[in-house]
């Protein structure tokens, strides 16, 4: 493996939750993101997949500082990004993007798409006058497979699958290393998502890009990543290459999402077992003590609501946060303090 391109060290986001009257205060937070170490490695996609509130998309929001850490740190390629200035967040910026879920909401009505594109440029003081900018533009266009003459347009006049298109072509503008893809297929049609994953992985490959890989779905994350984390409330529960996650969660929420991918032979698929998990997703605010997935899960014993375990190496870079593999008893190997029946000690905001 390449060395880290982007790495995170016990990253948290929390959002404030305020109460009261006339006077309003502060009840509580919810822990979106909660001591989160990730690494994305140089020219990989690592894809990161979870159900709805996880806080996948806050933490693609907390990389670019477009929501703001509330404790860890994130490092780009050496640099902290935690403690950059405005004025040096904006030139890394240009280095790191975002594609974001909803493809009509992030683009400007106003704008033409040739206008959208070429706002990046000029922030970054690229491609330097007009006719320049009008040509990059335009191979822009044709590099995600628009025509160039869809730059007079305004988004209302495009499919979702085009303007998805555009948000790429934005992103690209400023020629970054890493990309962070929200969830770019989820309001697209299923028969437009198949092209979009192509088209990035194309990219990814003809770029050199670094890719993290936001979705719920587990299927579309396996199709196009390298690596898999997979997230539950504010945690990375598991984290490994594809082909062994796949072929060997070592969490039991991994496998219930996994059960729930079809599988395209019809014999195959009336013998799959599904793992349906009881209840909903626990409140971030006041998450169950101990592990947090054993409200849910259908593999849980006495110690799991006394013990909050940290990710494990399982085997083959693959890491997965289950006392089902033997740590029970070990503070050290787990690197967390072991409280009594009350679990695991508050963290804070």
């Amino acid at each position: 493996m390449s060395e880290p391109l982007l790495r995170t060290e016990a990253l948290r986001v929390a959002f404030p939750v305020h109460g009261g009257g006339v006077v309003r205060r502060t009840v509580g937070h919810v822990r979106a993101v909660d001591g989160v170490d990730l690494e994305v490695h140089r020219g990989e996609t690592l894809g990161l997949v979870g159900e709805s509130g996880s806080g996948k998309s806050t933490l693609g929001l907390a990389l670019l500082r477009l929501v703001e850490p509330t404790g860890g740190r994130i490092e780009f390629d050496g640099t902290d990004v935690t403690a950059l200035s405005r004025r040096n967040l904006r030139a890394l910026r240009r280095r790191i993007a975002m594609i974001f879920q909803d493809p009509y909401a992030s683009l400007n009505p106003r704008q033409s798409l040739a206008d959208t594109i070429a706002e990046p440029l000029a922030i970054h003081g690229l491609h330097p006058g007009r006719s320049a900018r009008a040509r990059r533009v335009a191979e822009l266009l044709e590099m995600v497979g628009l025509a160039s003459e869809l730059g007079n347009r305004r988004p209302h006049e495009l499919s979702g699958g085009q303007r998805q298109r555009v948000g790429i072509a934005r992103a690209l503008a400023g020629e970054p290393d890493f990309i962070v893809a929200d969830e770019p297929i989820a309001a697209l049609d299923v028969s437009i998502q198949a092209q979009v994953l192509n088209l990035l992985r194309e990219l990814q490959r003809e770029l050199g890009l670094t890719l993290l890989f936001i979705a719920h779905d587990l299927s579309a994350v396996e199709h196009l990543s390298d690596r898999i984390a997979v997230m539950y409330l504010g945690r990375i529960v598991e984290v490994g290459p594809r082909e062994s996650l796949v072929a060997s969660a070592g969490h039991p929420y991994t496998r219930a999402l996994l059960s729930a991918v079809p599988v395209p032979d019809p014999s195959r698929e009336r013998e799959r077992r599904r793992i349906l998990l009881k209840g909903e997703l626990p409140s971030a605010m006041s998450p169950p003590s101990g592990c947090r997935f054993r409200t849910r899960c259908q593999e849980v014993f006495e110690p799991c609501d006394r013990i909050d375990p940290a990710l494990q190496d399982v085997g083959d870079r693959h890491c997965a946060a289950c006392l089902q593999h033997g740590l029970i008893g070990d503070p050290d190997a787990r690197g967390e303090d072991v409280g009594a029946a009350a679990g695991v000690p508050d963290r804070g905001p």
